[in-house]
């Protein structure tokens, strides 16, 4: 994937789409291959959904159906799941995300990523609901800024409060870094790397919280259909509800 190319993350990569460089590469393990020079900083386990936030509120687009393998690393974000087909919550866009291929079967390995230049904020709140442990379960969104919409795609992260509070923390002191340390991606401003500089040593987030990311830079939509689909207003099936 080149550095400078958008994500494309508000659908999942599909192993029968037409080859592209925008999903990660795994090894026969369904584990990311780093890149060279690239370090893997954890794995964790969690739930993933799709998200459009607009002014009137948050809605799932679409909802891996089992847990998802996360992994983080120095250059981006990585997201693999063997659970099944893609489920879909609103109803409004092709489960493939190949609009042309609407009848053709998923299969079970969906996987997709995001970059350290893209997120321009994190979202960390409890959601109220019990993991299937019985501990308490956090959601951490992922948000980026989107080019000629006010709409933003995002990610949600779910599991247990304590591994997503920690992934919020590991997301939140290596994008920071990435950005202070590549120059050449991403432009900043001294007051915006300074911020970076106070977001990379913070403590770690606790409760609810939601922390901005200076140097972001807007991402595009997978298809030109989602820059004119009317948000609709928060609901049963919103994101935190």
């Amino acid at each position: 994937m080149r550095e400078n190319m958008s994500p494309f993350f508000i659908a999942p990569h599909r192993f029968d789409a037409p080859e592209n460089d925008s999903a990660p590469v795994l090894d026969r393990r369904y584990e990311l291959v780093p890149e060279p020079g690239e370090r893997v900083l954890g794995r964790y386990p969690t739930s993933v959904a799709g998200c459009l936030i607009s002014p009137t509120g948050a809605r799932r687009h679409w909802v891996l159906p089992g847990p998802a393998s996360i992994t983080v690393t120095d250059r981006r974000l990585a997201y693999v799941c063997l659970a099944g087909d893609l489920a879909l919550v609103a109803g409004k866009i092709d489960a493939t995300g190949v609009r042309h291929r609407r009848n053709v079967r998923l299969p079970r390995l969906v996987s997709g990523q995001v970059r350290w230049q893209w997120p321009s904020r994190l979202e960390l709140r409890t959601t109220g609901r019990p993991t299937a442990q019985g501990t308490a379960e956090a959601e951490l969104l992922v948000v980026c800024d989107a080019l000629r919409t006010i709409q933003q795609p995002a990610l949600a992260l779910g599991g247990a409060v304590g591994p997503v509070t920690e992934l919020a923390r590991l997301i939140r002191r290596t994008v920071a870094c990435f950005r202070v340390t590549h120059p050449e991606l991403v432009e900043l401003a001294p007051p915006e790397r300074d911020v970076l500089i106070r977001r990379a040593t913070a403590p770690p987030l606790t409760g609810e919280a939601r922390v901005t990311l200076p140097g972001s830079l807007p991402v595009e939509f997978l298809s030109r259909d989602d820059y004119y689909r009317v948000p609709e207003p928060a609901g049963q099936d919103a994101v935190g509800s």
